[in-house]
This record gives C-alpha cells, sequence and structure tokens, in this order.
C-alpha cells in the first residue's frame, strides 16, 4: 500500500499507520404500531408529564421558602426557572392532547372525495340560454 501522506510524513518528522477498518451492517427492524400502542404510549407519557408538573410544583413550594428564608437573589432565580419549567411542561400536556385529538381523527376520517367536472363546451349566450332553462326548470318544481 502506498503511503498517501508521505509529504506530511517528512515534514513532521512521523510515521503513519494506516489501518484498514471492516465495516459491519446491521440489519434494521421495522416496527408496527398498533392503535393499541399509540393509545399506551399517549397515557404513558399523559402520566410522565403530569408526575413533572406535580414535582416542579413541590420544588418550586420548596425553593420559594428557601428564597424568602435567604433572600438571595440567585434562589429567586432558580425560581423563576422552575417556574418556567413547569409551565412549559403544562404545555407540552396540552401539545399532547392536540396530537392525540388528531391522531384519532386521522383514524376516524373516510376518504369519500367524489369529484365531478362539467365542462361547457358552446357559447356565452347558449350558456345563458341553458341556464336560463335550468331556473325556469327548477322554478316549477317545489
Amino acid at each position: 500500500m502506498v503511503n498517501d501522506f508521505e509529504s506530511i510524513d517528512k515534514a513532521l518528522n512521523t510515521e503513519s499507520n494506516i489501518v484498514e477498518v471492516e465495516s459491519k451492517t446491521t440489519d434494521i427492524k421495522v416496527i408496527k404500531t398498533t392503535p393499541d400502542d399509540v393509545q399506551k404510549d399517549y397515557e404513558y407519557s399523559r402520566a410522565q408529564l403530569y408526575s413533572l408538573i406535580e414535582k416542579g410544583q413541590e420544588t418550586l413550594n420548596g425553593i420559594m421558602e428557601l428564597a424568602a428564608e435567604t433572600a438571595s437573589p440567585r434562589a429567586y432565580e432558580v425560581a423563576g426557572q422552575i417556574l418556567k419549567s413547569v409551565g412549559d411542561t403544562a404545555d407540552k400536556l396540552i401539545d399532547l392532547q392536540k396530537k392525540m385529538r388528531g391522531i384519532e381523527d386521522d383514524n376516524a376520517k373516510t376518504t369519500n372525495n367524489v369529484t365531478n367536472n362539467a365542462v361547457f363546451v358552446g357559447s356565452t349566450s347558449e350558456l345563458q340560454k341553458l341556464l336560463k332553462q335550468g331556473f325556469l326548470n327548477n322554478k316549477d318544481k317545489p
């Protein structure tokens, strides 16, 4: 094997060691999801978010007590960060609800799309005559 780095090796007064690495391929397994899996994942995610909100509120209460006792600016800063974190988690809970509704709506939708395209080939005066005849015929029918 020819050393492609010979000029660099001479300039730096080093010796290159080239090692060939054998690559391994791995098979990718496709996991099929079922509606039950989606529901389980939703329930698990929802429970985790509720737990995070509860723990965040407990932590916030504790840090607020500490901040009041010590009057430390850092304690108030941490309290603000926790407050933001709890608020963000509550927003994630609402987003989870919206996503779940979207999934349910997608599953409930049936695609019954019927497209009727009517094309009239003729002059505008012929079209007006046909429209007048159609309106007269429709007025006679209750």
